[in-house]
């Protein structure tokens, strides 16, 4: 009976199915009816899975001239082509096919991280509008203004001149306001006008590179079109870096070949972004990372699969970006020390390394710079032959390098009976940037108010630990909570309310240790004045938040809004703020003591990347870092 429904088949076709069911870069195999005989690879269907053939999406990886011989006598039939979802090019399965077998994961949800998010690639994203008061302002219009709008005006009217002008959803923000609506009313009746975006940077003029540079330019740039090579450039901060990259990519491009740049954070896509823009105006620019908005994102995935694009920028999911291998020539890993590089969610990847193997397939040279470069990079360059190295060892004309002091934490405790984050010396290399007009990143590498929960009881001694994973809990502040934040773990991600008393003898609990939230308190204590004027700003994990505010809080750095930046490693690398002349390393241990092989030289690369974002303006400013291990040759090296 069941002969007389059976399908016709006219072919096999490989799938990889979006399920945790392959591995070793294999997928599944399946018959194909006439209706679906056009199948190609790179094309969405949904194939029955399992004894119960539950429907699942897969891709198309392979089309087979017979069945497999180890295939059973009736192979189950695709179920139908998935119309709604793009068709992958035969190129990002190759790479997807290296990765799966590479890091042992299955190859349909690898095939699934190379695809945009869902929605639809017309969307038009957010476009930001800034404002300031119009130049010929009558005040006796401003008085007939209702209340809220006399407040939008008056707010702005107050701001300095170096502060205009604002972002209109920011400025909803900043007032507490529901919506912009009384700003859009503002703009109609002529008391606010919409301006352009600030231009937070010099004109593009024309460049010169350094004679060094230049060597490294036409080295590199001699491997355009002739095959794979792999380049390290070893070169201190502020050595001129990016112009070399930029000098490869006019060269790229001059060959009509399309150039990728990665960076470690989301955060440095901005920068990054500005300075190609400003340098290739008429160039096709797609910016790919998860903070994107899902219908910006479709649109440069879809421009990029069709060859429409010249520049590809982005974190380490733009290195999964459905270029075209003869369109490749040239791959950038800017960083590529940094750990962010390192996808912990599956499917589980290395940017740097799929970088590599990416420009093994494209046939086209692979740049990775840094100022403090992996071991591992460091190895291939100078022991194994693997890379070609390229030294800058001295800053760009113009910088200067910044004077370096080291501080024993434990002597100022001491001498100066310390009880904050800040010890005296920090303390007073703050105030006497603020006075000077000067901005400070202060680099904190611990999230939260305080690292760890504990009984005061002597004799208890019960610390608050995770359930799932027993390390020890986080305390966030979040003033609308009980007991006035929350417990986190970093690990699993698990999250408690703040009990009130020990829960075993019931004693009074304490909170230690200190985090980036805590270290924002003891600066608004100190400072309460640039609270007031919302010159302090903590940018990590936590307050991070969208692209649109990283861009926002960016911008304001570089206009001089923002006078203190605390943060998390995020702020430690690459970052070009030439009005920053203090930076200040509140605990250079907190890595050290990780249970972690790479612990040393991960402290000394997030020492030295912090260091290296002072004296990048007209004064050289200064470096403090406050340790309790003074003489350890991580911190003593990279100081």
């Amino acid at each position: 009976m069941s002969d007389l429904f059976a399908l016709e088949t006219v072919g096999w076709v490989e799938v990889a199915v979006d399920a945790a069911i392959d591995a070793m870069g294999r997928g599944l195999h399946y018959a194909i009816d006439p209706e679906l005989a056009t199948l190609a690879p790179g094309d969405p269907v949904k194939v029955p899975l399992g004894r119960g053939d539950r429907p699942v999406l897969g891709w198309v990886v392979d089309r087979l001239e017979a069945p497999p011989p180890d295939a059973p006598a009736t192979l189950k039939h695709v179920i139908e082509r998935v119309d709604e979802l793009p068709t992958l090019p035969t190129d990002t399965i190759t790479l997807a096919r290296w990765m799966a077998g590479y890091y042992m994961t299955p190859l349909g949800p690898t095939l699934a991280a190379t695809l945009p998010p869902k929605g639809s690639p017309t969307g038009a994203p957010r476009q930001q509008r800034w404002v300031q008061p119009a130049d010929a302002l009558d005040e006796a219009a401003v008085s007939k203004l209702g209340p809220l709008q006399r407040d939008v005006v008056h707010y702005l009217q107050q701001l300095p001149a170096s502060q205009l002008p604002v972002e209109r959803l920011d400025l909803v923000r900043r007032l507490e306001l529901k919506d912009a609506g009384s700003i859009d009313r503002l703009i109609n009746r002529g008391v606010l006008e919409a301006v352009a975006a600030p231009d937070d940077d010099p004109p593009a003029g024309p460049i010169r590179p350094t004679e060094a540079q230049q060597q490294i330019v036409e080295a590199i740039g001699a491997d355009l079109g002739t095959g794979f090579a792999a380049h390290l450039l070893f070169g201190v901060t502020g050595s001129g870096k990016t112009e070399v990259y930029l000098q490869l990519m006019r060269r790229c491009l001059d060959r009509g070949e399309v150039a990728m740049v990665l960076v470690p954070e989301i955060m440095l896509t901005p920068q990054t972004q500005s300075r190609i823009e400003r340098r290739f105006p008429d160039a096709r620019v797609a910016v790919m990372h998860s903070g994107v908005r899902p219908s910006k994102r479709r649109a440069a995935w879809n421009a990029v699969a069709t060859g429409d694009i010249d520049i590809i920028v982005g974190a380490r999911s733009a290195v999964l970006a459905p270029v075209h291998h003869a369109q490749l020539g040239l791959v950038i890993v800017d960083e590529e020390h940094d750990s962010s590089y390192r996808q912990d969610s599956n499917p589980r990847y290395h940017g740097r390394d799929v970088a590599l193997r990416l420009g093994q397939l494209a046939r086209c040279p692979v740049v990775l710079g840094s100022a403090t470069p992996s071991l591992e990079s460091w190895w291939n360059a100078t022991k194994a032959g693997r890379y070609r190295l390229h030294t800058l060892r001295e800053r760009a004309p113009g910088l200067h390098r910044p004077k370096v002091r080291i501080v024993d934490r434990m002597d100022e405790r001491r001498r100066a009976e310390q009880r904050g984050a800040l010890g005296p010396t920090l303390q007073s290399a703050l105030s006497d940037t603020l006075l000077s007009g000067g901005q400070a990143l202060l680099l904190l590498n611990r999230r939260g108010w305080a690292t760890h929960v504990t009984c005061t009881s002597r004799t208890c001694g019960w610390v608050m630990r995770c359930d799932a994973c027993d390390a020890s809990l986080v305390f966030h502040r979040k003033r609308n909570l009980h007991a006035g934040g929350s417990l986190r773990c970093h690990h699993c991600l698990a999250s408690l309310k703040m009990p009130r008393t020990c829960p075993s003898c019931s004693g009074a609990l304490a909170r230690l240790g200190e985090g980036s939230q805590r270290l924002e308190d003891e600066i608004a204590r100190l400072h309460p004045d640039l609270v007031q004027d919302e010159q302090l700003v903590r940018l990590d994990v936590d307050s991070r938040g969208s692209a649109d505010n990283v861009n926002r809080v960016m911008q304001q750095l570089r206009v001089g809004a923002i006078r203190v930046l605390v943060g998390t490693q995020m702020i430690a690398k690459g970052l070009d703020l030439p009005g920053v002349t203090l930076v200040g390393v509140v605990d250079a241990d907190t890595a050290l003591h990780v249970p972690d092989f790479r612990a040393a030289e991960r402290t000394f690369q997030m020492v030295a990347q912090v260091a290296g974002r002072c004296g990048r303006g007209s004064s050289p400013g200064q470096v403090v870092i406050q340790t309790n291990m003074a003489d350890d040759p991580a911190i003593a090296l990279a100081a």
